[in-house]
């Protein structure tokens, strides 16, 4: 696992050309568990179904009680969707595996 200070720079598919700078062990935390509970194929999970499903596989040192997994959630799937990992189809936001 990675070093509590280590950081990674993601991407936000919503603010092209912008990138953020956040802690590499939650977030590689969240991808692997939100990669694990995604589907392969549209229609996908709504990010509530994600959210509930993921929780599960969430360190609990990182993710205490599920504590802050739903910014997390949205951080990684942002960035995934930027870099085309993820699909997204709207109303209401379902997320799947490319």
């Amino acid at each position: 696992m990675a070093d509590k200070g280590e950081k990674i720079t993601i991407e936000n598919i919503a603010s092209p050309g912008n990138t953020y700078r956040v802690d590499k062990a939650k977030y590689e935390a969240m991808r692997q568990a939100l990669m694990a509970i995604l589907p392969g194929e549209a229609p996908g999970l709504t990010v509530a179904d994600a959210k509930a499903a993921l929780l599960p596989h969430l360190s609990q040192e990182l993710f205490p009680g599920g504590d802050k997994a739903g910014w997390w959630l949205k951080a990684v799937h942002l960035d995934l969707e930027a870099k085309g990992v993820i699909g997204r189809v709207a109303k209401p936001v379902r997320l799947f595996r490319r």
